[in-house]
């Protein structure tokens, strides 16, 4: 058996990607994690007891509060990883994991969750005039084009790209010029599943209050229609999503697995604004009966069927988001036609994938 390294950028909570090492790591019973940094406690059992190495940044002030502060320190890091004696390495990528030095017999299979989007097509989206400042600005530009340049050139260091979705795997050929074999994240299906009892009247978010989700858009289209809408997740973005919000909008801040089920099944929409790489959180809430309203971009052109487990609004305004919403709440919607589809992303096509992907590379 190859013995296995995989690599994470950070392990600061259980988003998407730690849901996708979760599953590398059934995958691979026996294989280490290396990261960047680690905040103990924050990530599943699965994960915790398989963390070998941290880097430099873990030693950094505050560097689980602040360690997006240290993204200069990143390439230096991530380098700096002893993986002697390991055959296959598997980096599970959105900044800087695809960048490790691997040993030179090893093969390296890259799981790329994006390019670094900030350092690539969506720098004001993340950091925006309004935030930074005008000089702030100028000089975190000229650093961002530097770490481009870096980005593209370490994806030499990989010898096959998976990414998760086709919208990434055309990201991939466009900024690296690299072919990426598709393999979806994995949605724990057995989880997720629809209760129609629990049905309500509310609209529902569920994401990282951050800019580039554009969850002002949800919130006033929500009041446009005078509809309660139910915002899970915590961030940045928080004092000021509040000062837009009328009383009708409620914040949840983080909650457990359990209570997000219990409000998918209940919504009549989750609300998805953003342009998404891929995004699980619609698929959960279809495999729970709830259609989704989403930006018809990005990875929710693979993920929501226009008409059929939701509505892909055609752009970025509150006029386009009140009319999917009144689309979605008229429509005849079967909680088994939406379960059915989100059962393409289960876990178990996951794995498959996964391991036709690796022993595909290893031959």
């Amino acid at each position: 058996m190859p013995q296995v390294a995989l690599i994470h950028d950070w392990l600061t909570g259980m988003r998407g990607g730690e849901y996708v090492l979760e599953a590398l790591c059934g995958m691979f019973p026996e294989a280490d994690v290396f990261t960047l940094l680690h905040d103990r406690g924050s990530v599943s059992p699965v994960i915790e007891r398989r963390v070998r190495r941290t880097s430099v940044v873990q030693r950094l002030p505050a560097a689980s509060r602040l360690y997006r502060h240290y993204l200069p320190v990143f390439p230096f890091a991530i380098e700096q990883f002893d993986l002697d004696g390991y055959d296959l390495i598997i980096s599970s990528s959105h900044c800087a994991a695809k960048a490790v030095v691997r040993p030179g017999r090893a093969t390296h299979v890259c799981y790329c969750h994006s390019p670094m989007r900030y350092a690539w097509d969506q720098f004001d989206a993340y950091f925006g005039e309004q935030r930074m400042g005008r000089v702030p600005m100028r000089l975190l530009r000229r650093y961002m084009r530097r770490l481009s340049r870096w980005d593209a050139d370490t994806s030499a260091r990989v010898d096959r790209f998976v990414a998760n979705s086709r919208h990434v795997a055309a990201r991939i050929a466009r900024y690296y010029g690299r072919a990426a074999t598709v393999v979806h994240p994995p949605v724990n299906t057995d989880f997720f599943t629809p209760d129609a009892r629990l049905a309500d009247n509310y609209l529902l978010v569920v994401s990282a209050l951050v800019p580039y989700k554009r969850l002002d858009l949800a919130i006033a289209a929500a009041d446009a229609l005078q509809m309660p809408l139910k915002i899970v997740g915590r961030g940045p973005e928080l004092s000021r999503l509040r000062r837009l919000a009328s009383p009708r909008i409620e914040f949840l801040g983080s909650l457990t697995n359990d209570d997000i089920r219990t409000l998918y099944r209940g919504a009549v929409a989750l609300v998805m604004p953003g342009e998404e790489d891929f995004g699980m959180v619609p698929v959960e809430a279809q495999a729970c009966g709830c259609p989704v309203v989403a930006l018809a971009r990005g990875g929710a052109l693979e993920t929501v069927q226009d008409g059929v487990t939701g509505v892909l609004v055609p752009d970025a305004s509150v006029t386009a988001f009140a009319a999917g919403l009144r689309r979605v709440a008229a429509m005849d919607v079967d909680a088994g036609t939406l379960r059915a589809h989100a059962l393409r992303f289960s876990t178990e096509h996951f794995v498959r994938g996964m391991t036709a992907a690796v022993q595909d590379s290893l031959n």
